[in-house]
């Protein structure tokens, strides 16, 4: 392939400029021509795409969000709207894309893969929640962001000997919810992948009470319930003074880590050298710290993201 796209879609995520960058630079470098297509989905069915130079990514390693901007364009779930993206694919001269985002951008991919248009994913999403990789873009930096807002929480719920119910993001997943609540010793966390007892959560916290603690953490995931819905259940048990922080969407903003920046970079690497030798339809990840790639509708139609409740057991042995 001598010409290639890439566009970032659904919810931003801290590194997907990153991503974006290693795909252009990379493109470059093997002898292609990259284009960018502004607003996911709905940018490509409008002929919203530009060609990107060196210097059109520079200074976007370090930034949050993602500069070809999202959307939200539910059209393109229609056979309708995904030949209408082709069809400017094919305006542009653009022989394959790489799409960068969540559940509904690898869908979007793989409708384009069974019209015979080769794409290739990469996971963006701070849910963690796509199937064929252990880790997607953006998860590491909102863990870390939902962490340092637990530290200091922790401060002022022992300061006033308090209950604080901390809900965080995630969708359908807990993977937030777990890897923060680990790394903040938080007493409790509340994950869809696993059913909990309210009547337990109040003994728990009421054990904790008898023996002087003086604060009590529990981090629900937005999939089990809200954190208002579940500190009027826990209300119902007793009174635990609690409060409710609902952390929302400063999760997917800020600068990516470390490990975001160079994972988004490998990635979006690895994305151009399979459509350089015109290889589509598939989705990047990492497994056991290695680079892979997996077949797209295998990957969506079989795979199902799991939540490692290793950890959510570690948790319940070290936490009390």
């Amino acid at each position: 392939m001598k010409r290639i796209a890439v566009l970032t879609s659904g919810g931003d995520a801290p590194g997907m400029n990153a991503a974006v960058r290693a795909v252009v630079r990379k493109g470059i470098y093997e002898g292609m021509e990259v284009y960018g297509i502004n607003y996911g989905f709905a940018g490509l069915v409008a002929g919203d795409i530009r060609k990107l130079s060196i210097s059109d990514v520079g200074d976007m390693i370090q930034r949050g969000g993602t500069f070809l901007y999202s959307a939200r364009y539910p059209e393109f779930a229609t056979e309708e709207g995904q030949l209408k993206g082709i069809e400017q694919l094919k305006k542009f001269g653009i022989e394959g894309l790489v799409v960068i985002g969540g559940d509904g951008s690898y869908h979007g991919a793989m409708a384009l893969t069974k019209h015979g248009y080769p794409a290739v994913g990469l996971p963006g999403t701070i849910d963690n929640d796509i199937p064929g990789t252990d880790f997607c873009i953006g998860f590491d930096t909102a863990i870390n962001t939902v962490l340092e807002s637990i530290d200091r929480i922790r401060d002022t719920a022992t300061s006033h000997v308090r209950t604080f119910i901390i809900e965080v993001m995630g969708r359908d997943a807990g993977d937030i919810a777990l890897w923060a609540g680990i790394a903040g010793g938080a007493e409790q966390i509340i994950i869809p992948e696993k059913e909990f007892d309210m009547a337990e959560v109040a003994k728990t916290i009421q054990k904790g009470r008898d023996r002087g603690k003086k604060h009590s953490l529990i981090v629900v995931a937005e999939g089990v319930m809200g954190g208002n819905e579940f500190a009027e259940k826990l209300a119902e048990h007793g009174d635990y003074h609690a409060r409710v922080t609902v952390l929302g969407h400063v999760q997917r903003g800020g600068s990516p880590s470390a490990r975001d920046r160079v994972l988004a970079s490998n990635f979006g690497a690895h994305a151009v050298d399979l459509l350089k030798v015109g290889r589509g339809g598939l989705c990047v990840g990492i497994r056991d710290n290695k680079i892979v790639e997996n077949d797209i509708v295998e990957t969506l139609e079989k795979g199902k993201h799991k939540a490692d409740l290793s950890l959510y057991q570690l948790n319940k042995e070290i936490s009390y």
